[in-house]
């Protein structure tokens, strides 16, 4: 798939903003190692020692699929141990960090000032004119918090010692907020991205009360900031959001979110209660990008593509990112429908 189109982070600039963009604009959270490859050759390779060939790959698969800008994280900035693998599925109780006063006190807490952001300068020089790079974060506030307390007993601490919850939260929240303080004054970067996933399918992880006193107030922060240095802030969160919409839009005051699922609200219902106050991100659910067959996923990515160049507001993308069991075919159906005049 052979396509020409030039960079310019003028198009997500107006997407943030609510506004109708020059022409059709693309937006992913991430794609995968095939797809890098495939369209970033010959910069893309495996991570290794060398770390920046594999962010100069992703930048120019970005650039040669279409996108006005590319996604990258600012550093290796990370509190979860090395080494850890990746997997495909986890427990959200699995390797429990902290679980106790103690244990809160023994933790080797990152500090962002320690670790090398030097990828965003040399983006600078080596990404195409018109485009810049959205950064985004190790996870984000509340996945930390579930990732060092565990998820089940995160809920039993919110009773049995809830100044332990707060004070996890605070260490995490800080930290976040040093990061993104961090990679805000970088050139090369237009906008941040928090990627912190608050639900399930039908309801938040926590309680509405305990999201809005021990989570919202840091992403509150980050966007407070990030907009203080010119800069747009993002939203990636996944789960069902019906009870926070108003916190989302009017108290964190997020440019726009991302990650949809059908079987939670379709984007096109989305998109139309939120259209003007938020910008949407992407939104094909995964299961649609999987099953349904090219003609189906260009057809309805072409009628979002047609209803964001009339009210603005919107970017084509997946629901939540592009993994590899997604078949490269319906991947380039649907950003074929941006593409296209």
């Amino acid at each position: 798939m052979k396509i020409n189109r030039e960079p310019d982070f003028r198009n997500i600039e107006a997407v943030l903003e609510k506004r109708i963009p020059s022409r059709p604009t693309l937006f992913e959270f991430y794609l995968n190692n095939r797809l890098y490859s495939k369209y970033g050759s010959p910069y893309f390779k495996e991570r290794d020692n060398d770390v920046f060939p594999e962010y100069q790959g992703m930048i120019m698969a970005y650039k040669n699929l279409g996108y006005d800008y590319a996604t990258i994280k600012g550093c290796d900035l990370s509190f979860k141990p090395l080494g850890k693998k990746t997997q495909r599925t986890i427990s959200l109780n699995d390797n429990v960090k902290i679980w106790d006063r103690e244990s809160f006190n023994k933790f080797p807490w990152p500090d962002p000032e320690e670790y090398d952001y030097s990828r965003l300068k040399e983006a600078e020089d080596f990404m195409p004119s018109g485009m810049k790079l959205i950064v985004f974060g190790a996870g984000g506030v509340l996945e930390n918090v579930i990732t060092l307390l565990g998820y089940e007993n995160l809920c039993m601490l919110l009773y049995d010692d809830p100044q332990l919850v707060e004070d996890v939260f605070e260490k995490v929240g800080t930290i976040f907020i040093q990061y993104y303080d961090i990679v805000s004054k970088y050139p090369s970067v237009g906008a941040v991205m928090s990627n912190d996933d608050w639900g399930f399918n039908t309801q938040t992880m926590l309680s509405v009360d305990d999201m809005r006193r021990l989570v919202f107030p840091w992403h509150k922060e980050i966007v407070r900031r990030a907009h203080q240095a010119g800069k747009y802030a993002i939203l990636h969160s996944c789960g069902n959001y019906s009870k926070i919409e108003e916190d989302i839009i009017n108290d964190m005051k997020y440019d726009a979110k991302h990650s949809y699922e059908d079987n939670i609200i379709p984007v096109e219902k989305a998109y139309e209660a939120w259209r003007g106050k938020i910008a949407v991100l992407g939104g094909l659910d995964l299961n649609f990008m999987i099953c349904a067959d090219e003609e189906e996923i260009f057809n309805r990515s072409r009628t979002l593509v047609e209803a964001s160049m009339r009210y603005g507001g919107y970017a084509l993308g997946t629901g939540n990112s592009v993994p590899d069991y997604v078949p490269d075919s319906h991947y380039e159906a649907m950003i074929r429908a941006a593409l296209v005049e």
